[in-house]
């Protein structure tokens, strides 16, 4: 039987995290015809099992290993019933009954690509990564060595965007995902060549291409305790540079040969001096 809503979670290592995000579901999401699915991606934290009684309508799933959250996400996606996924972060949270509203919404687009909240750390600070640019080579120079913020639609954070604005932009982040299912299958779902990080742009970027248009819902929005399962050292800056540079290796390097070689070298650079910065 087909529900509204899928919410798929890919948890590692954040039970308690977790928790407050499914609590904060039952919460906000009363009125709608949803379900929750659950992969664990090998955690080495065994307490997750724990929720399993307490939360006992979520599905739960186990994999054998950490193969990454693009691997994870499209296994839990093909026992999906939903017409729209909602691809969440463990370390989010609902912060209100916006959920129907935001379903409306996509119902009443055309072209619905995905749409993503606005979100803020636990400070209350706005997370700018909640509406961004296609990386090119002038807003990734921008990002990458400068903290200059262009106030225009090419500026990587689209700054020309209010925070608490409704606006059609190019890339959301994966800690909020919405997509129809049906959309998210024919365009292939996440490209699992990517481990960790950049496979939400580059499933933005496959939408835009399709003919679909993405959304930033500044009106709604949720808490991000950001980077709370991760650690950041040398293995989590290879995965994050190595993901973009999966992204240039796609689409850049025989279509804009010269604009791959300058993102090529400028993300090597950036790379060193985080390396650096580690010692």
């Amino acid at each position: 039987m087909t529900q509204k809503l899928s919410i798929v979670i890919v948890n590692y290592n954040v039970t308690q995290l977790l928790r407050k995000c499914l609590q904060s579901i039952h919460r906000y999401a009363e009125e709608i015809d949803y379900e929750i699915i659950v992969i664990d991606n090998k955690s080495t934290d065994s307490s997750w099992g724990e929720l399993i009684s307490e939360f006992s309508e979520v599905k739960f799933i186990s994999s054998e290993k950490n193969e990454g959250f693009a691997i994870a996400n499209n296994k839990a996606i093909d026992t999906a019933n939903g017409e729209y996924l909602l691809i969440l972060n463990p370390d989010t949270e609902l912060e209100g009954f916006y959920l129907n509203q935001i379903l409306n919404f996509a119902d009443s687009k055309t072209n619905f690509g995905c749409l993503g909240v606005r979100m803020h750390d636990a400070n209350g600070n706005f997370l700018p990564e909640s509406k961004r640019s296609v990386p090119d080579t002038f807003n990734s120079f921008e990002k990458l060595f400068t903290n200059f913020k262009k106030k225009n639609s090419k500026s990587y954070y689209r700054n020309d965007v209010e925070e608490f604005e409704i606006a059609e932009i190019e890339v959301i982040t994966g800690a909020f995902f919405l997509v129809k299912r049906e959309v998210y299958q024919k365009v292939g779902g996440f490209d699992e060549k990517y481990f960790m990080y950049g496979e939400d742009i580059d499933l933005c970027y496959t939408l835009l291409k399709s003919g679909y248009q993405n959304y930033y819902y500044g009106k709604a929005s949720i808490l991000h305790h950001k980077g709370e399962s991760t650690i950041k050292d040398k293995i989590y800056l290879e995965r994050f540079y190595g993901a973009m540079q999966i992204f240039i290796d796609k689409y850049y390097r025989k279509s804009k040969p010269l604009q791959y070689s300058f993102l090529k070298a400028g993300l090597k650079l950036r790379h060193k001096i985080e390396l650096i910065k580690l010692k």
